[in-house]
């Protein structure tokens, strides 16, 4: 609190009176010395006292302010909504419409395998049935081929001749003649 000035009170309030060149007797300039000095003092026991403060408000702690609300209409965002589900769900059935539509055709592909693989195995059969001794003799002989009988063989490094050449009986074929 900031102090007041002390001034003392203007002249012309004060009652002139008496012998003294002021107007004023001696008890009533005592009585206005001692006013004066009574009031001085009262201003000085104010300033010196200290003013009961107003009590302070306890701080509050800070804390963090809420968002600010966002004012955009929900009608629109609502309808993004809906239109993003219900394109998941044509997204989804189209997906399992192609799986389902591949799954047949593996179905198919995977019964045509079956069904080369029986070929296969067929052909391969029929190969190793032809390629048996006795009927690979019976095609060469309809080709008029006769048996060799049992070969004589020549050792390359030296000339020296395993086994005894005969010629192969029987008539010759028609592939042999020009």
């Amino acid at each position: 609190m900031a102090a007041t000035p002390l001034r003392a009170q203007p002249r012309s309030t004060v009652p002139q009176q008496g012998s003294r060149p002021g107007g004023r007797d001696v008890n009533q300039a005592t009585a206005f010395v001692e006013a004066e000095v009574r009031e001085l003092r009262r201003r000085a026991t104010a300033v010196a006292e200290p003013q009961p403060e107003v009590a302070e408000a306890p701080r509050r702690k800070l804390r963090l302010a809420p968002p600010v609300p966002v004012s955009v209409p929900r009608t629109p965002f609502v309808v993004f909504l809906i239109v993003v589900v219900i394109a998941g769900v044509w997204g989804i059935l189209a997906l399992n419409t192609k799986i389902n539509e591949n799954a047949f055709k593996i179905g198919d592909l995977q019964k045509s395998q079956n069904d080369l693989n029986i070929r296969q195995q067929q052909l391969e059969q029929f190969i190793a049935d032809k390629e048996t001794p006795g009927n690979l003799a019976a095609a060469a002989a309809m080709l008029g081929l006769s048996d060799a009988g049992s070969p004589a063989f020549i050792l390359l490094p030296d000339g020296n001749i395993i086994g005894v050449p005969k010629p192969a009986q029987g008539t010759p074929s028609n592939a042999s003649q020009p």
